[in-house]
């Protein structure tokens, strides 16, 4: 019998199971001739920011868009530091970057892959013109934010949420995702968990007057028409996307949950090849494989990836291995911001941060999609442990 093909993503999958309602939700855009905010997003807005358990939400052009706004609301410029993880997208640190500010990049905790407190804290204490401090809720699971919270409030500065992997998680504390920073920032990249038709972003807030400054820097610093208080950029959603994400959230909740399965099927079959989960280091014995250890209840991974670690020589032999099987994965992230030639003035060198560096080396994902089945959920774990036990 020939395996299953089994791709990294598969949003074809996905689109036949809601193409009616994608195909009515376009065309109402379509026969209204409204394009850029209006109706749509103002819709999605609310449903969103009462998914997210927050009192307002805020459309914007992108995720990155969303970390810029946030950022630009705080009066982050030239010279000013904000904390951040190097283990994450680009546009976490970019966003940083571009308004002139410095990134500090601090080290990752080995086992979760978002920030390590103790190395946020350690960085702070260099700081000198710390302005924010910016959490990735990496890979779908949210940060230790009460400790990042406590910290933040020790020295007087916004936690601002990157959540652009983690629509829908929950944190130890049992609360949303961006719901309690001081801004929440999420991405709808058409691979994220809810995606769009294209780009698209989110802020969500607990501060009204912070929602309403967020709305006028989106729309180059305007509250009324030609009238510019504050100096903005042109970073509206698109009613198109909002019309087709409004479809997409009804089913996010159900999506979340079979990637949940998948993730805890990858769990159970893995161990029972005596697999370890990523709490112990690949030196500790047993096979070379460490999963992603699932975080206690009431905190929820969403999984918009699941990322397995094997040694760094074997890494890119074991992805090779499986594309020879018909079967799809990604690297993230090879390389670790603080090491990115962009970014050189900063003065990072290698074995600066070694947890972001060993995980780079180290990590790989596995397709977790919800349309995955069973047969195809099978081959994989048989070929990832049929090349780490040879």
């Amino acid at each position: 019998m020939t395996p299953p093909r089994v791709p990294l993503l598969d949003l074809k999958a996905q689109y036949a199971s809601i193409r009616q309602p994608v195909r009515d939700a376009i065309e109402r855009v379509l026969e209204s001739q409204a394009f850029v905010l209006g109706p749509e997003v103002e819709g999605l807005e609310k449903e969103l920011a009462d998914y997210c358990e927050s009192a307002h939400a805020v459309g914007c052009a992108s995720g990155s868009d969303a970390l810029l706004l946030a950022l630009m609301a705080y009066g982050v410029g030239p010279g000013d530091e904000v904390i951040c993880p190097a283990y994450t997208f680009f546009a976490t640190a970019g966003s940083i970057a571009r308004l002139g500010a410095v990134p500090v990049f601090a080290d990752i905790d080995p086992a979760t892959y978002n920030l390590d407190v103790g190395a946020v804290r350690a960085a702070a204490a260099r700081c000198r013109r710390l302005r924010a401090i910016m959490p990735v809720h990496l890979f779908g699971q949210a940060a230790d934010l009460d400790a990042l919270l406590q910290l933040a409030a020790e020295r007087g500065v916004p936690v601002l949420e990157d959540a652009a992997q983690a629509i829908g998680a929950r944190d130890a504390a049992g609360r949303r995702a961006g719901s309690r920073g001081a801004a929440g920032c999420f991405s709808f990249f058409p691979s994220k968990n809810l995606g769009g038709y294209g780009d698209g972003g989110l802020l969500t807030t607990a501060d009204p007057e912070l929602a309403d400054r967020l709305r006028m820097l989106r729309m180059h610093g305007s509250r009324d028409r030609y009238e510019h208080p504050l100096l903005g950029m042109n970073s509206r959603l698109d009613a198109l996307q909002a019309a087709v994400l409004r479809v997409k959230l009804r089913h996010l909740d159900s999506w979340s949950d079979a990637r949940r399965e998948h993730a805890a099927y990858y769990d159970r079959s893995f161990a029972e090849r005596g697999a370890r989960p990523s709490s112990d280091p690949l030196d500790a014995g047993g096979p070379p494989l460490r999963t992603p250890r699932p975080p206690a209840e009431p905190a929820r991974h969403v999984y918009n990836q699941y990322v397995i670690r094997v040694p760094a020589e074997r890494r890119d032999l074991l992805q090779k291995h499986l594309a020879g099987r018909g079967i799809a994965t990604a690297i993230y992230y090879p390389l670790g911001l603080h090491l990115q030639e962009c970014f050189a003035n900063l003065g990072w060198r290698p074995e600066s941060l070694p947890e972001t560096e060993r995980a780079s080396r180290e990590t790989l994902a596995l397709p977790v999609y919800p349309e995955l089945t069973r047969e195809q959920l099978d081959h994989v774990v048989a070929s990832v442990m049929a090349f780490l036990e040879r």
